[in-house]
């Protein structure tokens, strides 16, 4: 992705400060502790991370978020690592990465867990799909043809307990709104779900323990919206929200999910967007609206985090 516009001011903060304001957020929205009976889950788009040049402070941030968590995927890591290292030297020494190489975009995916917690497993790989396999990702009116992911789908197979779990970490095709960039952000979608049901009944997977999560690019959870639809074609489930807050700042896009198999629903305990844009740097909220959200944009997030909380 293009970097966001660096903006053309320096705006000073006090980072133990800010840090404190999104503990207590952290509180408000209900994201539990961590618990050794259940596995906290989460999903962030973190805006061109290792383009855009972020401060040291910025990366505590980020790394406070992130350590509340046992297992985060990352989306829009740059093919320049130096802005994941920079989380990672943020957070506890337990805490551990794996990514992929770049793709479409010039983008990685990644994956931070506290290997205290989980264990990474020997399935590591990307979702492709043989070319001879195409004419079957195909949704009904569409007359795109799919030739593949533009950012191929990343998975990673971990064991919590003695549960083995598959996560896939995506990013979505955007590109615009025009009816062939929809169709072919839907056909992505379906291959997705289509991947997850092909597994769940393979007696050669490696787990049918399979989360899908990241930035599917949807605008709208609700039947009619194309690509919601085709993401829910082959039986992949969301959490039940209970609040409406969406996933991008501008708050009006639902754009970053948590897909997963039906066996899954009933162990889902706990869900949530964390607002963090809601709590830090309130005096440059009250100063200028516009430079806050450009501020925020280009030092933290246009995503917010979502998570899960999972008891198996």
């Amino acid at each position: 992705m293009p970097a966001f516009p660096k903006p053309n001011f320096v705006y000073n903060f006090d980072v133990n400060i800010e840090i404190e304001n999104l503990k207590k957020h952290k509180t408000k929205r209900h994201i539990p502790e961590k618990t050794s009976d259940k596995l906290l889950i989460a999903t962030w788009n973190i805006a061109n991370l290792g383009l855009q040049k972020r401060w040291n402070e910025h990366y505590k941030m980020l790394a406070e978020i992130i350590s509340w968590f046992d297992i985060i995927a990352i989306q829009e890591t740059n093919d320049n690592l130096e802005g994941l290292n920079n989380i990672e030297l943020e957070l506890p020494n337990h805490y551990d990465l794996i990514f992929s190489d770049a793709g479409g975009n010039n983008e990685r995916s990644a994956f931070i867990f506290d290997n205290k917690k989980i264990d990474r497993l020997q399935l590591v790989a990307e979702v492709a799909i043989p070319p001879k396999d195409y004419k079957y990702i195909k949704l009904d009116g569409v007359k795109t043809k799919f030739t593949g992911f533009d950012r191929t789908p990343y998975l990673c197979s971990f064991q919590w307990k003695n549960h083995k779990l598959i996560f896939i970490s995506v990013h979505s095709f955007f590109g615009s709104e025009k009816k062939a960039d929809v169709e072919r952000r839907s056909l992505e979608a379906y291959a997705i779900s289509r991947y997850a049901d092909l597994r769940k009944n393979s007696k050669y997977a490696f787990s049918k323990n399979i989360i899908t999560m990241g930035d599917f690019n949807i605008p709208k959870i609700e039947q009619g919206d194309q690509t919601y639809d085709a993401l829910m074609q082959r039986g992949l489930k969301l959490p039940d929200h209970s609040t409406q807050v969406y996933s991008n700042i501008n708050d009006d896009k639902q754009y970053d999910q948590i897909a997963f198999l039906p066996s899954l629903k009933s162990k889902i305990t706990a869900n949530g967007v964390f607002d963090f844009d809601t709590a830090i740097f309130p005096d440059l909220w009250e100063s200028s609206v516009p430079n806050f959200k450009k501020y925020l944009k280009y030092y933290m997030s246009d995503h917010r985090p979502m998570w899960i909380q999972l008891k198996l």
